[in-house]
């Protein structure tokens, strides 16, 4: 999350100084502050972080007030009240000053109610100040407010909107600027909305189809060596004590939980380093590339990942395309939102330099950059030679939409048949093992 810090200083001429910067932490902005006063010749007086302070006052009724507002010094509180006809108030720095994100809901909340109260034809700084007063979330609340107050300034919505994206998220944050230069607001809202919803509905089927099958398997393997290496071993032990011989199962059995009681730490090193090293790269850009461009040439899951993409890729194309300044505005702001970097590389680094230098037209300069299917191709080659290009891509967005949501419906429910199957095996094998123990007779003596 990103804080504001306010800089002072003094120039070689005597003049005062003063500006705000954006950081995540006092040492970055320290840094930024330090290299602009470098470059301009500035000494540094201060530099203070926008913070979060306490304020208790009581009104001429008796009625008490407690209240919480952001500002640099407490002194600018003092005055802030003062103004308002408040002396005498009691003001302290919050303790715990830290910026929750809000919860992504919340975004959506926003924008759908904004939407509706658009329509209701409702002027935007006071839906802005009725939502900012009904947000229960610190950060969402101050950031509106800040929103509503830069606006009224006469500041560019784009430029205001893009100070908050770490609060509403890159794509929302910059769409909602772009609304603030629209004819149509509302329409613009809706079409962040159903961004938003379906982007949700993405994470949604990706968690139920990859992340909670793998959480069920690693669930099982723990329970399963848990019992092999704890539980099993004190029962097997005990009829060698006794000079039984053991099933051929139940031995093969208790020779893997030797194994694994003597060596179990390389064997979780062997299966936990791999996966944290692959975690970590795919966090770098390379690592992204490598990831997306190989995990939609997976059978069956990969095409319907690389679908969605595309699906969100032309429904940002299509919210955007009438209200951006040019072509080139509208397909760096979808490769950016379509979430698989493969496709956005391939849109920034290949098509948008070929329709720029060699002055290449939208299809073939996507048909270079392949990373889109024919299907999708000739669509929006159809769009472009009758002069309906925004109706193709709305149209390819609602097709993928419906088309993956069934298939993502049809393959988490064949996931979820496959993961109960392997649980009844891996139980079967288990009673199978201790029902041969179970069936165990010690010799009979003079035998």
């Amino acid at each position: 999350m990103q804080y504001e810090f306010r800089y002072q200083g003094i120039t070689r001429d005597g003049k005062g100084v003063q500006g705000i910067v954006l950081a995540s932490s006092m040492s970055k902005a320290k840094k930024i502050v330090q290299d602009f006063s470098e470059k301009h010749k500035i000494r540094i007086n201060s530099i203070l972080k926008r913070s979060l302070f306490l304020y208790n006052l009581k009104l001429p009724n008796g009625k008490k007030v407690k209240g919480r507002q952001f500002a640099f010094t407490k002194g600018e509180v003092s005055r802030a009240l003062i103004n308002m006809g408040y002396k005498n108030a009691k003001i302290e720095k919050a303790i715990i000053d830290i910026k929750i994100k809000p919860p992504f809901a919340s975004i959506l909340m926003f924008v759908n109610l904004s939407s509706f109260l658009l329509k209701e034809k409702m002027s935007y700084d006071k839906i802005l100040r009725m939502l900012a007063d009904e947000e229960s979330n610190l950060t969402l609340k101050e950031s509106l407010k800040k929103i509503e107050s830069e606006l009224k300034k006469g500041k560019e919505g784009t430029e205001v909107f893009a100070k908050h994206q770490d609060v509403f998220g890159k794509f929302p944050a910059y769409m909602l600027g772009l609304a603030t230069k629209s004819g149509n607001m509302a329409e613009v809202y809706d079409a962040t909305a159903k961004f938003m919803e379906r982007e949700m509905e993405y994470r949604k089927s990706l968690r139920s189809a990859l992340l909670m099958p793998a959480f069920t398997v690693l669930a099982m393997f723990g329970a399963v060596l848990y019992y092999i290496v704890k539980v099993f071993p004190d029962t097997a032990k005990m009829f060698l004590r006794f000079g039984i011989d053991l099933p051929p199962m139940t031995a093969v059995t208790l020779d893997i939980s030797d194994f694994f009681a003597v060596n179990w730490w390389w064997v979780v090193l062997i299966i936990i380093i791999p996966i944290i090293v692959t975690a970590l790269w795919w966090r770098t850009p390379k690592g992204m590339y490598w990831r997306d461009k190989h995990l939609i040439r997976l059978p069956v899951m990969g095409h319907l990942m690389h679908k969605q993409s595309i699906e969100i890729f032309f429904r940002v194309f299509s919210a955007i395309y009438s209200g951006a300044e040019n072509n080139i505005e509208t397909l760096t702001a979808s490769a950016e939102a379509c979430k698989n970097k493969y496709i956005e590389i391939g849109v920034k680094d290949i098509a948008l330099p070929l329709m720029l230098k060699e002055g290449m037209s939208l299809v073939p300069a996507l048909e270079k950059a392949d990373v889109f299917n024919q299907s999708t191709l000739s669509r929006l080659k159809t769009g472009t030679e009758s002069g309906n290009i925004l109706q193709s891509a709305q149209q390819i967005a609602t097709f993928y939409e419906k088309e993956t949501t069934y298939k993502m419906d049809n393959i988490i429910q064949s996931i979820q048949v496959f993961i109960g199957m392997f649980v009844a095996l891996v139980i079967t094998l288990l009673t199978i093992v201790s029902s041969e123990v179970a069936m165990i007779s010690p010799n009979t003596p003079g035998m």
